[in-house]
Parts: structure tokens; C-alpha cells; sequence
């Protein structure tokens, strides 16, 4: 029986559904009712594990294809399924995006942050990623957005070309700022993971399930941030209401967090969800990773849930 690892942990209105990738993908859904000795390093070698063998968790437990891990409340230590290997993650990359910018442009509850003036060359640059089948959100030269709508347009549609937009406004450049998110990953012991662009459109933007568990308990600790992932729907000025691609929202238990697909990294899902558990509220925080499906995003969704299911049956 396949058992669990265990790490300690410190501390698109697009047009296509939510994949980075100008690849075919279906549209969401409405809703839908071997372990790792060491895990792949970005770099693509083998890395020694830093974790201890802990209770096995039953194999059925995890996804039986592609990788996740979790971390339930009350606990210290990330459960990590198998085949644990650094690889695209998509537009989960997202969840880091909008971390590195509440951390250096905090909002509070009520706040709309700085207002961004949208240019013309924002324009071309959505231009050329629609070309491409991205995902993004309509813009207009001289748009106005707050930082709370730039954050909504990122995380609900998942919109690539805000990622870019929002990359300049914190670093000065896209570069500096795919710099500092490479940094923040290794502050936080995200050691399996590079990340190339903000968007996850990039295959070389490469993670590991239990790395991105770390990135969204720190997001999830800033009420903006959860408040934004537990948003339906948004209304911006020039794209009008956008959905978000998280259809689980509001469905047994989940409150978040990003979805992320393409053919490179098939369905992905960084999730919460309260369950009880053994009489008890519970909060299960994961990610699941490269779920097959011709509807990518529907896939990811439905790894995420059953795992949950799961889960909280054990």
C-alpha cells in the first residue's frame, strides 16, 4: 500500500475557460457534484527527500494520476502523495503572482489599493496573447483598474495579460519581478520550483504539488486574497462581469483558491475546503496537479474533490 510523506512547513470574460496556453480546452463546468523518495527539482534531477516516512496514508486516497499533496488544519506537516516531480503548473502560478503583490502593496479590508492607468501598449500585449488563444480580459487604453480589480481580473478569469500588467507595476519589469518570485520560493522552501513568467503561460514555469501547498497557506493568510478566490464573479470597467473558473465555489465546502490548466500541465487546482472531520471543522488546503481530461479545467476541479472526499471519509 502506498503511503504518504510528510514536510514541515514554516510559517479568465477570457476566451478561453482558464488554460494559459493557446491550446484546446473545453469551458468550466457549472459543477461538478507510489511514494516519492525524493522529488524532481526544477532543474529536472532527483532531490533528497526532506521529510519523514509518516502514518501511510491508503493509496486510494490520492489521484491516480499526476500528483497532490495537502495539509489539513491544526497540523504542521504537508501529506504528500506520490510521482512528485517538478512540472508546468499553469495558471496556478497565479496564486504566487498576487502573494508577491499584497506583499509589497498590502491592501486592507475596504481598501482598493493604488489606481493602474491601462496603456496602449497593455492593449497591444492583449492583443497578441488573444491571437495566441491566452487567456485574458478585455482592456482599453486609459482603463483605470485598482489594485483589488487588477487582483480579481487575475485570479477569477484568470487573465494573463493582467499578470503582465500587474508584474511591471510591482517590479519595474516582468524579469524583476519573475526574479522575485523565485526568491520568495525559496524563502519559503518551495525548492522544486522555478517559475519563468507570472502567468504559468510558459511550460518552463515548473513546481511540484507539495511546493505550491506552501505558497497558498501563505496566500490564504491574507484576507484579500482569500476574499478575492472566494469571490463568483467580479465587474470590471471595460470587461464587464467576469466568472470565476472555480465552479466548486459555494459547493461542499470549498472556499478557493486558483484553477490552472493546459496540455502541458493538464488540470491543476489549488484548493480549501471545510470539511468535518471526525466530528470537527477542518480545513484541508491542497493542490492537485496534472489531471487528465479533455476539459482540463472540469479535470482538475474533480481531482480536488474527490481527493476531499476522501479525505474527510478516512
Amino acid at each position: 500500500m502506498l503511503g504518504a510523506v510528510l514536510i514541515g512547513v514554516s510559517g479568465c470574460g477570457s476566451p478561453t475557460a482558464d488554460g494559459t496556453q493557446g491550446r484546446p480546452r473545453s469551458s468550466p463546468p457549472s459543477f461538478f457534484s507510489g511514494a516519492p523518495s525524493g522529488s524532481a527539482s526544477a532543474s529536472g534531477r532527483q532531490s533528497a527527500p526532506d521529510h519523514a516516512d509518516a502514518q501511510a496514508l491508503p493509496s486510494t486516497v490520492w489521484p491516480a494520476h499526476g500528483q497532490a499533496a495537502f495539509i489539513e488544519s491544526g497540523q504542521s506537516q504537508i501529506q504528500v502523495g506520490p510521482n512528485q516531480r517538478a512540472a508546468p503548473i499553469a495558471s496556478v502560478t497565479k496564486v504566487m503572482t498576487a502573494y508577491l503583490v499584497l506583499r509589497d502593496h498590502p491592501l486592507q479590508a475596504g481598501q482598493d489599493g493604488p489606481t493602474l492607468t491601462l496603456s496602449a501598449s497593455d492593449v497591444a500585449d492583449t492583443a497578441h496573447r488573444r491571437a495566441l488563444g491566452q487567456s485574458i480580459v478585455s482592456i482599453a487604453a486609459g482603463e483605470q483598474l485598482t489594485e483589488r480589480q487588477a487582483l480579481q481580473a487575475l485570479l477569477l478569469p484568470s487573465a494573463n495579460n493582467i499578470a503582465a500588467v500587474l508584474a511591471k507595476w510591482d517590479a519595474g519589469s516582468t524579469d524583476q519581478f519573475v526574479s522575485q518570485m523565485n526568491a520568495a520560493a525559496q524563502s519559503l522552501g518551495m525548492n522544486d520550483t522555478r517559475y519563468t513568467d507570472p502567468s504559468g503561460f510558459e511550460q518552463s514555469t515548473v513546481s511540484t504539488a507539495a511546493d505550491q501547498v506552501r505558497v497558498v497557506q501563505q496566500a490564504m493568510t491574507l484576507p484579500v486574497f482569500a476574499s478575492i478566490v472566494s469571490m463568483p464573479s467580479t465587474t470590471l470597467p471595460v470587461a464587464g462581469t467576469v466568472a470565476n473558473t472555480d465552479t466548486l465555489l459555494g459547493h461542499d465546502g470549498f472556499v478557493g483558491v486558483k484553477t490552472g490548466s493546459d496540455n502541458a500541465a493538464g488540470g491543476c487546482f489549488a484548493f480549501r475546503a471545510v470539511r468535518t472531520i471526525g466530528g470537527k471543522q477542518t480545513t484541508i488546503t491542497g493542490v492537485v496537479l496534472g489531471q487528465p481530461g479533455a476539459d482540463q479545467v472540469a479535470a482538475g476541479l474533480m481531482g480536488a474533490k474527490a481527493m476531499v472526499d476522501r479525505i474527510a471519509g478516512q
